[in-house]
């Protein structure tokens, strides 16, 4: 690795597998433009394009079409080729580069493998980083066992429960080896930080995420819309079904509250089918994804999260920020514990308890003095998340890894 200049930049490469629409991408795509504005030289690795992905603001690179001029092809699966102007979009930007193999490159399983940490290895020492920040699961383990090889600080963050990102005795194995070798591992908890060996606790710092600044805003006051709304992609974790059942049981005499899921996923068609069978699909809505989740949200009774593991909710942060009353599931990594003190400024309930869910959205439902404590303490989470607060964390904390 070479000594980088004084004059140059501090450089940071972020690496995660895509930056399509969910809450780590989301986190990272924040964090890239903000170290860009502080100065920072920005490199974004993926390993591959997403059909829809979040907005960078500073990207010097643009989604184009094939035989567009300077595309060049990231990504050739059948299902989703993809093409990309690397320099099309600001100039001197935030650079981003795919370490997928394209076809022609591929092999046998094992030899892939090989293959993409060879090419993961090149890409480390040809952008030549003072610092690699990695976002979870497989992508800490490929960081560290590629990157530090060659001498580089790598940062890996855990952005679940580790026992859930690191569940399978591979995975496992893959963490524990690789680890040690870690300039730092961010949590987003004390719960997540306890899930791991101590000689891996050693190495923790917890981080938060900061809220979306299109999230800081005075909370509404007016008459609420009779709506109980979700955030989050369709998957088993999240319990949508879960969800409806308490839903039906909870307004049983509130038929004229709905229920708004924001999100997509494969399984909508199937929780589709399940409002049908439940009886309530008039009063269920699926609205998908959304840009501008907060105009959507901010007038709304109440709002779920139903998860059975969270690291930090970035959608419950949300909810809180703009004032909402939320209720959600204690998981047993902590994240939402760290958030709500129960009947403070939220309600808790036990992982998977579709009558305590029920319970906590009636008690909301016809409790207006409880809804609105619970909404005006939530937006307190304002000033303890804000932009300016969390950032500020994460680039003391780096200055330090980088000068160490």
């Amino acid at each position: 690795m070479t000594t980088n200049p004084s004059y140059r930049k501090r450089h940071i490469a972020m690496y995660i597998g895509s930056l399509q629409k969910g809450g780590a991408e989301r986190v990272m795509c924040n964090l890239a433009d903000f170290f860009f504005e502080e100065g920072y030289q920005v490199t974004l690795v993926t390993t591959y394009l997403a059909p829809e992905e979040h907005e960078v603001r500073h990207a010097a690179w643009k989604r184009v079409p094939a035989g567009a001029p300077n595309a060049e092809l990231v990504m050739d699966t059948d299902e989703n080729p993809a093409w990309v102007d690397l320099k099309g979009g600001e100039m001197d930007g935030i650079d981003r580069v795919f370490s997928a193999l394209l076809k022609s490159e591929q092999k046998d399983r094992l030899t892939n493998f090989k293959l993409r940490s060879q090419k993961l290895r090149r890409i480390w020492k040809s952008i030549d980083p003072d610092l690699i920040l990695s976002f979870s699961g497989k992508n800490n383990i490929m960081a560290l066992s590629t990157a530090t090889r060659d001498g580089y600080k790598v940062v890996v963050s855990c952005r679940a429960d580790p026992d859930i990102e690191y569940g399978s005795r591979s995975m496992k194995a893959g963490m524990l080896a690789t680890f040690g070798r870690a300039a730092g591992v961010i949590v987003q908890s004390k719960g997540a930080m306890k899930r791991f060996p101590s000689f891996i606790q050693k190495k923790c710092t917890i981080l938060p995420n900061s809220v979306n600044p299109s999230f800081i805003r005075a909370r509404y006051i007016g008459d609420r819309e009779k709506k109980i709304v979700m955030v989050a992609r369709f998957h088993p974790n999240k319990n949508h079904a879960l969800v409806m059942e308490a839903f039906k049981a909870a307004t049983e005499n509130h038929k004229d509250y709905s229920l708004v899921f924001y999100g997509d996923g494969p399984e909508r068609a199937k929780l589709q089918r399940l409002s049908v069978s439940l009886g309530i699909e008039d009063r269920v809505l699926f609205k998908g994804n959304v840009t501008h989740v907060a105009e959507h949200i901010e007038k709304a009774m109440i709002f779920v999260l139903a998860s059975d593991h969270e690291g930090m909710p970035n959608s419950l942060i949300e909810a809180m920020t703009l004032g909402l009353a939320c209720v959600s599931t204690d998981c047993p990594c902590g994240g939402p514990r760290e958030l709500i003190t129960n009947g403070d400024n939220g309600l808790l309930v036990p992982v998977g308890d579709r009558d305590a869910i029920a319970d906590a959205l009636r008690r909301l439902i016809e409790d207006d003095a409880l809804r609105e404590k619970l909404g005006a303490n939530a937006t307190e989470l304002q000033k303890k998340l804000s932009p300016d607060v969390v950032n500020a964390k994460w680039k003391n904390y780096f200055e330090k890894v980088i000068g160490s």
